[in-house]
């Protein structure tokens, strides 16, 4: 009887560890899964979903694109066959829009990580919304 009993004890023990381990895990994925981090953010603005105002070629993204991939940092400037090539005008960004939407959102490029999720988001957004030239 002794023998069973210690028996019954150490399932009981090792049953009600595991269940208190089950539910950590389940409680820190929950906490985990509800924390919204900046960085969550990247890419998830939808055209017309209200998230953000419409993106300007001229005004938001050339003004990104040159010093950080093109002409400043030399990697897409003239005569270029890096990647997508050069990026120096409004049609080559246009033409390497796929290109830049994956290398970005990815946060591959610029390989120095140097685009604030900002900067990535208007990036994204304006190819998301058609890529036009304003």
């Amino acid at each position: 009887m002794n023998a069973f009993l210690k028996t019954a004890i150490d399932h009981y023990s090792k049953s009600r560890f595991t269940k208190m381990v089950s539910m950590l895990v389940v409680v820190v994925f929950l906490l985990v899964a509800c924390t919204k981090r900046h960085e969550d953010t990247l890419g998830t603005v939808s055209p017309g979903s209200g998230g953000g105002s419409a993106k300007s070629f001229a005004v938001d993204v050339d003004p990104i694109i040159q010093p950080s991939c093109a002409a400043s940092s030399g990697c897409h400037g003239s005569g270029s066959s890096a990647g997508p090539g050069p990026l120096l005008t409004y049609t080559q960004v246009f033409n390497a829009r796929s290109s830049i939407r994956s290398a970005v959102s990815s946060g591959s490029m610029p390989p120095n990580g140097g685009l604030s999720v900002t900067q990535k988001n208007s990036i994204i957004f304006w190819i998301d919304s058609g890529a036009p030239n304003n």
